[in-house]
């Protein structure tokens, strides 16, 4: 997993970032209150130290300075100290001290020491060569917490209608059973691969996009899990675990391989994005930060797993108290989210941060 902390930090301090709001793309702005320096702890993420820094925490690599006299100087290790100074322009540097260099753990034998000797239980003595033990820095800290968004890396969260009409589906249980649990074998139609593990679904609401009413996607309700033990037509599978009851005309995909967790490197669109939330993980009334939220932009519309976009609560009309006709009131920032995983036409998000609650059918726009 360390090797894709290296890749996404390295990634993270070669991109050219941008500004939010008022503030111009390529100016940098000190949070108020900011530390002189702060010590790494297991648990932040990169977004956490950034914010403690800078009003725009994207900015983090706009004023990183690598040392070179340190091991993996593009890391963040728990224990690191970062330090904020300023350069001969006077612009905001921050940079690590660190007082280690630790290398990945090896053992190695001290040339040159005399060898000893050890007696065992069964009496034998061992001789045994001086050797150091040289442990390894903690894992590099993510972007964003992990734990956040693993459970949506691993199922299917929504389908189109190729998906749907060309997914698998349970015909009948063994024993014409119709409520299957964990441990039911079944039969199904439609299984055309030989993969062993499968995801159970259940097609969910549809995702409108609240401008031009069109579907965009239909919600895959995450059912359980089945192994194929028989394939043909019909395939005999088994369930080896299930969230929900699982019922006839309910859909198979084939699950998913398990990879190692990704790393984001937060970053614009390169295109003028404008979307909408559709919908919020457990469907609340208001939304705050590190709540999952799917959005009505995916691949189609240039967007990829990093992008950045800004909220803009959706504040509706108002009546003018002077010639009381109602007139519509601008939107106005609300919250910044990255998205995490990307479909066709629509994409999964996590909040980062909201300066007020934010609601369905707020837009999302490029920074």
């Amino acid at each position: 997993m360390s090797g894709n902390f290296s890749r996404f930090l390295i990634l993270v301090l070669s991109i050219a970032v941008f500004g939010a709001g008022a503030v111009r793309a390529d100016t940098v702005e000190l949070k108020e209150g900011h530390p002189d320096r702060y010590v790494v702890v297991k648990g932040d993420t990169l977004w956490d130290i950034s914010a403690r820094f800078l009003k725009s925490p994207w900015h983090w690599p706009r004023i990183w300075k690598i040392n070179q006299q340190i091991a993996n100087p593009h890391l963040i290790y728990p224990g690191d100290v970062i330090v904020l100074t300023y350069g001969a322009d006077g612009q905001p540097m921050l940079s690590v001290q660190r007082t280690e260099k630790l290398a990945p753990p090896t053992t190695e034998t001290l040339e040159g020491a005399p060898p000893t000797t050890e007696t065992m239980g069964d009496g034998r003595t061992v001789k045994l060569s001086p050797k150091v033990r040289v442990e390894s820095l903690e894992s590099a800290i993510p972007t964003i917490p992990p734990a956040e968004i693993a459970p949506y890396l691993s199922k299917p969260l929504v389908v189109g209608k190729t998906e749907l009409d060309q997914a698998g589906y349970v015909t009948i249980g063994l024993d014409d059973r119709l409520i299957l649990g964990a441990g039911s074998e079944f039969y199904a139609r439609g299984i055309n691969s030989r993969e062993e593990e499968y995801k159970i679904f259940r097609q969910g609401d549809e995702l409108r996009d609240p401008e031009t009413g069109k579907v965009l996607a239909w919600e895959a309700v995450d059912l359980g899990d089945a192994r194929l033990l028989e394939p043909g037509d019909p395939a005999k599978l088994v369930i080896i675990a299930a969230r929900q009851e699982i019922q006839p005309r309910d859909r198979l995909l084939v699950s998913p391989k398990q990879e190692a967790l990704p790393y984001y490197a937060p970053r614009p669109p390169k295109t003028k994005v404008r979307g909408w939330i559709l919908a919020a993980e457990n469907a609340v009334a208001e939304i705050g930060p590190n709540v999952v939220v799917a959005l009505s932009v995916g691949r189609k519309d240039g967007v990829e797993d990093g992008n950045v976009l800004r909220i803009m609560r959706h504040a509706g009309k108002e009546r003018d108290p002077v010639t009381r006709r109602r007139y519509m009131l601008p939107e106005e920032e609300s919250g910044l989210l990255m998205i995490f995983r990307t479909f066709d036409e629509v994409s999964y998000a996590l909040i980062m941060s909201a300066t007020q609650p934010i609601h369905i059918n707020d837009a999302v726009i490029t920074p």
